[in-house]
């Protein structure tokens, strides 16, 4: 008699090996991702811990992730200590006004170096984004000496100029026009429509995912900028929320219990947005940047 092996056997016990091997090996993926996400959220989980905490207690090793008896009065003093509100309000004025001008003047920008054709179009567009590679510590003299010219130290009006106009979301908002075909643009051309109203009517209901991506950036930065309301803000009601974050520093010998808290409320607007906006934003992310 002769023995035969089962070939459909074997193949199973193949499949049913590499299965094995294919689902430890997402396992351990998960697992990797999870340690590496609690790992990026400690200092976050520690920031919350220490807001409620009193102030002597912040840095006590081992960490007691959990106060005893949570200092919720200290939200209630970083608005009396300081002129938390004040700085809030400024903050978020700036905020909305550069956001808003910057999605305009790069949308603008975007739409003419996409898809006009100009002479010296394509060296414009280069030696634009080249700035993005100057850094801006070399000019920020010269900056200054202009404002100061203008009469504009002390004022929020010096820091909306300068950041009014961005290379980087020029560049953004090309990559996601190039990427519309100009079949569209050419019909609506025909149909009589005129540049302006491609621009307003067709570019813009279209660039959403841009338009929410640029919007994130921009408004990030600026909430979180230091050095410019630094520089350019000296009067007390004109200050933002990081030069007030930096009171608590000056005035209160360094309170780490308030500052963590005041950095907590600060964190409220731009992670709202950043919910808000996350789905455009990925699809932004996605789209952008795909042709050149």
């Amino acid at each position: 008699m002769y023995s035969l092996s089962n070939p459909t056997a074997g193949r199973e016990s193949e499949f049913t090996s590499r299965r094995f091997r294919s689902g430890f090996a997402k396992v351990g993926t998960y697992v990797l991702l999870c340690a590496l996400a609690v790992l990026m959220l400690l200092p976050f989980l520690w920031m919350c811990s220490a807001s409620l905490k009193l102030d002597k207690d912040v840095f006590r090793f081992p960490i007691q992730w959990i106060p005893e008896v949570p200092q919720w009065n200290n939200y209630v003093k970083i608005w009396t200590q300081i002129p938390f509100l004040t700085f809030f309000g400024n903050t978020a004025k700036l905020t909305v006004i550069i956001t808003l001008l910057q999605l305009f003047t790069s949308s603008f920008a975007g739409y003419a170096f996409a898809k006009l054709d100009f002479k010296g179009r394509d060296l414009i567009f280069l030696a634009y984004i080249a700035s993005i590679a100057i850094p801006w510590q070399s000019y920020m003299v010269p900056q200054f000496i202009i404002m100061r010219k203008f009469d504009l130290v002390d004022k929020h009006m010096a820091l909306i100029l300068l950041q009014a106009f961005s290379a980087f979301g020029v560049f953004l908002m090309r990559q996601f026009f190039i990427s519309i075909p100009n079949d569209i643009i050419d019909a609506a051309r025909i149909d009589g429509l005129s540049e302006y109203g491609i621009y307003f009517q067709i570019m813009l209901p279209l660039s959403k995912p841009a338009l929410a991506t640029l919007t994130i950036f921009t408004a990030v930065f600026v909430w979180n900028d230091f050095m410019g309301p630094l520089i350019y803000l000296n009067s007390q009601s004109l200050k933002t929320i990081q030069l007030g974050l930096r009171m608590f520093i000056m005035q209160y010998s360094a309170n780490y219990a308030l500052i963590m808290a005041a950095s907590l409320v600060s964190l409220i607007p731009v992670t709202a947005l950043f919910l808000a906006f996350q789905r455009f934003f990925v699809e932004g992310i996605a789209t952008t940047g795909i042709k050149g």
